[in-house]
């Protein structure tokens, strides 16, 4: 994942799963261009957070996290505290899901005072997953 903050216009979050190896290959092609000095109009998603495996996947869009998510998103709420009541849940519950989706680099938590207020940094998340096995997946399916 990336570290630069969204831009306006730019706020949707690419998630890949076990996609590691096309992702390296797809920016090193991309610095190749660059250093030759080729202008790419697909400079890959600026913001991008790869699994390896879909349970990881399914940690993230869980309804509980997907439910959090859009309250943060759609109330703005002031505190962890506070996001908890949006959602009507137990705060234990969802501190840990906010500490979760901040190191993910899905939400920001900004201190204030002696709480910490949940930010969405995204307004979209897109999934691309793809039906060809990448030699990095650690979960495989049987067929």
């Amino acid at each position: 994942m990336t570290d630069t903050e969204p831009t306006p216009g730019d706020r949707t979050l690419h998630v890949y799963v076990g996609e590691a190896n096309r992702l390296r290959e797809q920016t090193r092609d991309m610095l190749r261009a660059a250093e030759e000095g080729e202008a790419s109009e697909d400079l890959g998603h600026a913001h991008v957070l790869n699994f390896e495996s879909e349970s990881e996947l399914a940690r993230l869009l869980s309804p509980t996290n997907l439910a959090l998510l859009r309250a943060i998103r759609q109330h703005d709420p002031e505190s962890m505290r506070d996001a908890a009541g949006t959602v009507d849940r137990d705060f234990k519950d969802v501190h840990r899901n906010l500490t979760e989706l901040s190191e993910l680099g899905v939400i920001e938590l900004v201190e204030e005072g002696r709480s910490k207020r949940p930010v969405a940094r995204y307004d979209d998340i897109e999934v691309h997953y793809s039906l060809v096995a990448d030699d990095t997946s650690t979960e495989q399916t049987g067929a």
